[in-house]
């Protein structure tokens, strides 16, 4: 018998030479003498012997909607559409049911994790499997609440666990930190001595894959949906329309073919493949995923499950013995997936799972002398940011993803399920579900598939980190060859994505040298690089990807970008919160320049541009051409989709990349950049689903963009423009095309930061002639560079919005405070008018509010907002506010009673905030605190 400890070691085969992960899963491709089924810790699975005769039911010529995989993730979409109404549905599955990565997943259920929506899908999947399934059928899933327990080995984990428990307070989550003694008392078989603490969640559990599943389908075929196993899908056929926009027409299979106007890709580690058959990009990668069971242990029964993050392991009660698994910093790739792995492991390598051993037997000492019973190791996918992709495809409409789950598609299936099928029926999803959204990725990422490669093995080595504030990824961000290249290169590898150089650079500004040899500290975002704070050390480039020295990569040596990165890694100001400080108050005594490059830069022209921007955009974009009005665009639901800027254009020849040609009427869209994709979709699936004759065009990276801000922008810009600046002759929320530095730009007078400023577009070529003249002139005024970690800082302290923070599309601009963005005193129509109009006649049942405390303490989001003591939200976005000189806060409250959240109901109430479990008093401000009356953007300083 094998044993988990020390004689664990002599099953470990010889040291193999190690490979790269671009090779390695060749020598190490899965074993063709499959593990056999008692191998699975589960009663039952639903693998059938034999080979199949073909389809179980008869294909139907048309259908609604078809579900492509049998998983976790097709099942509950398919039950969850069929519970909404839609019937004529189909789900396809090559095999059986789970066949594919279910089978053998762990089941855990985690009820508390860093995100408020996390917290609201997992709540929905356990209410569909422990009530909801048994309920409609009488089935019993097999779920089990033998509840949870997170293990803290030091105070940042136990600080990470404390702000859990918090926001559970908000969903009435029961959660609890225990001492390392109350822990023993209730796991008396685990070793406490190292321990700082742990959170303990009762009603956490495990489920089922082959139980969940099959009620699952027989709830949805109850509703009359069909469910057809053994029916592999061969070809999505794709048409394209009169407006040259492609559909989805029909699935394709060895029995016959299915009309149908919708697709969903839930095939998982196989989602890829079946996205090439529509012409329709998956970035996902599979890896091999394993844990290990053991014989019986004495005393284990009724033992909550544990996950012991710093040791990077969990243990799963399975009856009277354990799971054991996690996630190593060498994962192994599975390059060559195939068609014919059901019901299938590979063989373990013990070189890559012995640190989960290691861990497991120094929480749980007995482990060291228990047997092992079986292992398992089977694909999953995993995606670069370890977020699921779903949501409808860019490129073909009507074909939706559910798929790349990390290894969570039961945890977040019933809740995925529900908004996946809401997304299909009705256009968007319930919830704000942009962090799963496929387009959150710019097109350039999408098949770059080193990009995918690095960023998936980052995210996968570090998913049981803790997840702090301003972490930032080290992967891809430098996208020259990788470490293994030049070596496989001279052995006869051949890279199947090799491109040119260009093609694989990631997205720099033309600012990106001149402002990393001052010291600046970059941020990523969707592949831009964008400036964060100043370091006044010493410059901090990034450096190619070391996967952390896995592989026998050799780790980065003397990498102040990593340094100073690890800095951060706290739930304290972190040591340069004084380098941010200056930045601020640089802006609001003095000047500073904000190099915003990333930004999306579109322009709308075309016969029905005008309709389309009313159609569009919550205000009226259409006042004389100079204009500049910052506005929002809606869903159909009057969420939130977007808040940017649109400027009217003058008609006139093209003068690009500054101005388009148009004979009619244009208008140029600047965007945050971090979110551009997702709005050039928006606009798109808008303009092809009013039938809107329009051309949007994309400058984003023909520009550079550069803001200048504080009291002192104007005497410095005014020695660099060729225009005078006045209020008289440049007033707020105008833009013109001007010359600077004998450069032409379009400088707009706005503000995101609540100072007198100017943003300056700049034609790519000529960005760095600009810059230098700029700080040029701002040199005797102290003029200096900032960064986002400034911007954030000066922007909540205005009371500015972040898109997908304090603004999300679960959001209504009246919710959010932005009323005054929406042409309600018009007849003019807008998407999403009828639900604003009907929210505003009812009232508002939750409202955004500001927040401020007394006490010298960060807050960064997720604490809980008490009024009278009783829950009633939490906080979107926190910051610390230098002018000020405050910690402040924006969430979103509800009456507990259901009523309308009012002003009065504001003033009469007594606030606190939790952070990790403390208790703050709070003001509440119905309006920003800092210059409320608007008078700085005006120029008007005191």
């Amino acid at each position: 018998m094998a044993f988990l400890g020390s004689a664990v070691q002599r099953m470990v085969s010889a040291v193999r030479i190690p490979l790269s992960p671009l090779c390695r899963t060749t020598a190490r491709s899965y074993s063709s003498e499959h593990t056999k089924e008692k191998s699975v810790p589960y009663e039952q699975t639903l693998k059938q012997d034999g080979s199949s005769s073909g389809p179980t039911k008869p294909l139907p010529r048309s259908a609604d909607v078809v579900v492509i995989g049998g998983g976790s993730l097709g099942c509950q979409t398919i039950y969850h559409l069929a519970k909404m109404g839609m019937t004529n549905v189909v789900l396809l599955e090559r095999d059986r049911l789970t066949a594919g990565t279910t089978w053998h997943t762990a089941g855990l259920l985690w009820q508390l994790r860093p995100s408020d929506v996390e917290v609201e899908l997992l709540a929905h999947t356990r209410n569909v499997i422990s009530k909801d399934l048994e309920e409609e059928t009488g089935l019993h899933t097999g779920w089990i609440q033998n509840g949870g327990l997170f293990i803290a080995s030091n105070k940042q984990r136990l600080d990470e666990y404390k702000r859990l428990m918090s926001l559970g307070k908000v969903y009435g989550i029961e959660s609890y930190v225990l001492s390392p003694a109350e822990t023993k008392d209730l796991y008396p078989l685990m070793n406490v001595d190292d321990l700082y603490g742990t959170l303990y969640v009762p009603k956490d559990g495990t489920m089922d894959p082959a139980g969940t599943c099959t009620t699952l389908t027989r709830a949805a075929s109850a509703r009359g949906a069909t469910v057809i196993e053994n029916c592999p899908v061969t070809g999505i056929q794709v048409r394209t329309d009169d407006l040259g926009v492609k559909k989805v027409k029909a699935v394709e299979t060895p029995h016959g073919t299915i009309e149908t106007p919708c697709v969903v890709n839930c095939a998982g580690v196989w989602a890829s493949k079946l996205g090439e058959m529509a012409g329709v990009k998956v970035p996902l990668i599979a890896m091999h995923h394993a844990y290990v069971v053991t014989e019986r242990i004495e005393g284990i029964q009724n033992m909550p499950n544990v996950r012991d993050h710093d040791a990077s392991v969990y243990l799963r009660l399975q009856g009277d013995a354990l799971s054991v698994g996690g996630y190593e910093q060498n994962p192994i790739f599975w390059d060559e997936v195939s068609d014919k792995f059901a019901f299938s492991l590979f063989d373990l390598d013990w070189d890559v799972f012995m640190q989960h051993i290691e861990g497991a037997v120094n929480r749980v000492p007995s482990l060291e002398q228990t047997g092992i019973k079986s292992t398992v190791c089977g694909p999953e996918s995993f995606t670069a940011d370890h977020k699921p992709l779903m949501g409808e495809a860019p490129e073909v409409r009507g074909f939706f993803l559910g798929c790349g789950f990390n290894s969570a598609g039961m945890m977040l299936g019933g809740g995925c399920g529900r908004e996946l099928a809401h997304w299909i029926i009705h256009g968007r999803p319930e919830k704000d579900m942009y962090g799963y959204d496929i387009r959150r990725f710019h097109n350039s990422l999408t098949d770059n598939q080193r990009w995918i490669r690095e960023r998936s093995h980052e995210s996968y080595a570090k998913n049981y980190s803790v997840v702090f504030p301003f972490d930032e990824p080290l992967a891809s961000r430098n996208m020259r060859k990788d470490p293994f290249h030049q070596v496989l290169t001279e052995q006869g590898c051949v890279f199947p994505f090799d491109e040119p150089l260009a093609s694989r650079n990631m997205r720099k500004d033309p600012f990106h040298q001149v402002l990393t040899e001052q010291g600046c500290v970059f941020q990523e975002r969707h592949g831009w690089e964008r400036p964060g704070w100043f370091n006044k050390e010493a410059p901090a480039p990034v450096k190619d990807y070391d996967y952390y020295g896995a592989y026998d990569i050799k780790k980065n040596e003397n990498y102040k970008y990593n340094e100073l990165l690890g800095k951060e890694y706290t739930f304290d100001f972190p040591p340069h919160h004084d380098v941010i400080k200056s930045e601020c108050l640089s802006c609001r005594h003095g000047v500073a320049v904000f190099d915003m490059s990333y930004f999306g830069k579109f322009y709308l022209t075309g016969p029905d541009a005008k309709k389309a921007a009313d159609w569009l955009f919550t205000a009226d974009v259409n006042k004389k051409p100079g204009s500049t009005v910052y506005t929002c665009m809606l869903n159909k639901r009057g969420g939130a989709e977007a808040d940017l800027t649109v400027s009217r254009l003058e008609t006139g020849a093209a003068n690009l990349p500054l101005a388009p040609e148009s004979n009619g009427d244009a208008y140029y869209l600047a965007i945050g950049g971090g979110v551009a994709e997702h709005n050039w979709n928006h606009i798109r699936t808008v303009l092809q689903d009013q039938g809107f004759r329009c051309q949007l065009t994309d400058h984003s990276e023909d520009m550079g963009m550069i803001s200048i801000q504080g009291p002192k922008s104007r005497e410095v810009l005014q020695e660099v423009l060729d225009t005078d600046l006045s209020n008289e002759a440049f007033p707020f929320s105008t833009h013109k095309v001007v010359n600077a530095a004998g450069h032409q730009v379009r400088a707009m007078r706005l503000s995101f930061v609540g100072e007198l400023g100017w943003e300056l577009h700049i034609p790519k070529d000529s960005c760095l002639p600009v810059y230098h003249a700029v700080m040029a002139a701002g040199a005797k005024h102290g003029i200096i560079n900032s960064g986002y970690r400034a911007i954030d800082s000066l922007s909540i302290e205005k009371g500015y919005r972040h898109w997908h923070a304090d603004l999300r599309p679960d959001d209504t601009p009246l919710e959010a405070g932005l009323a005054f963005t929406c042409k309600l005193k018009n007849s003019i129509p807008f998407q999403g008018r009828d639900r604003l109009e009907k929210q505003k006649e009812e009232g508002l049942r939750r409202r955004i509010v500001c927040f401020t405390i007394d006490e010298k303490v960060p807050m960064f989001g997720l604490e809980a907002i008490f009024r009278n003591g009783v829950p009633i939200g939490h906080l979107r976005r926190s910051d610390y506010g230098f002018f000020i000189d405050k910690t402040i806060g924006y969430g979103y409250i509800r009456n507990p009673d259901g009523g309308v959240v009012s002003a009065d109901f504001i003033k009469s109430g007594e606030f606190t905030l939790e952070r990790m479990g403390v208790t703050y008093k709070a003001k509440a401000h119905l309006k920003s605190p800092f210059d409320p009356e608007n008078k700085r953007v005006k120029g008007i300083y005191a």
